[in-house]
Protein backbone atom coordinates (compact mmCIF):
# COMPACT_ATOMS: atom_id res chain seq x y z
CA UNK A 1 0.00 0.00 0.00
CA UNK A 2 2.84 2.51 0.99
CA UNK A 3 4.70 2.30 -2.62
CA UNK A 4 1.15 2.85 -4.19
CA UNK A 5 0.84 5.81 -2.31
CA UNK A 6 4.10 7.38 -2.95
CA UNK A 7 3.74 6.50 -6.92
CA UNK A 8 0.34 8.64 -6.37
CA UNK A 9 2.25 11.71 -4.44
CA UNK A 10 4.50 11.74 -6.51
CA UNK A 11 2.50 11.82 -10.09
CA UNK A 12 0.26 14.14 -8.01
CA UNK A 13 3.14 16.57 -7.35
CA UNK A 14 4.18 16.12 -10.93
CA UNK A 15 0.84 16.98 -12.33
CA UNK A 16 0.54 19.97 -10.55
CA UNK A 17 4.00 21.63 -11.07
CA UNK A 18 3.50 20.18 -15.07
CA UNK A 19 0.46 22.24 -15.19
CA UNK A 20 1.02 25.38 -14.78
CA UNK A 21 3.50 25.31 -17.89
CA UNK A 22 1.05 23.26 -19.91
CA UNK A 23 -2.77 24.59 -19.11
CA UNK A 24 -3.35 28.10 -19.41
CA UNK A 25 -5.51 30.10 -16.35
CA UNK A 26 -8.75 28.92 -16.66
CA UNK A 27 -11.59 27.00 -15.08
CA UNK A 28 -10.09 23.43 -16.11
CA UNK A 29 -6.19 24.37 -14.63
CA UNK A 30 -8.11 25.32 -11.26
CA UNK A 31 -10.06 21.95 -11.44
CA UNK A 32 -7.17 19.96 -12.33
CA UNK A 33 -5.27 22.17 -9.83
CA UNK A 34 -7.63 21.24 -7.23
CA UNK A 35 -7.63 17.12 -8.13
CA UNK A 36 -4.20 17.30 -7.73
CA UNK A 37 -3.99 19.01 -4.94
CA UNK A 38 -6.74 16.84 -2.70
CA UNK A 39 -4.56 13.39 -4.27
CA UNK A 40 -1.37 14.97 -2.37
CA UNK A 41 -3.27 15.79 0.43
CA UNK A 42 -4.67 12.10 0.76
CA UNK A 43 -1.38 10.34 -0.41
CA UNK A 44 0.04 12.33 2.14
CA UNK A 45 -2.48 11.70 5.15
CA UNK A 46 -2.55 7.47 4.08
CA UNK A 47 1.15 7.39 4.22
CA UNK A 48 0.96 9.57 7.50
CA UNK A 49 -1.54 7.04 8.71
CA UNK A 50 0.47 3.73 7.61
CA UNK A 51 3.98 4.96 9.40
CA UNK A 52 5.44 2.86 11.88
CA UNK A 53 6.15 3.27 15.41
CA UNK A 54 8.55 5.59 16.52
CA UNK A 55 11.59 4.16 18.02
CA UNK A 56 13.08 6.36 20.22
Amino acid sequence: MKPLLWTVLLAALVANVSLSFVVDQNGTHIALSVVSGVAVLASGAGLWALRGPRED
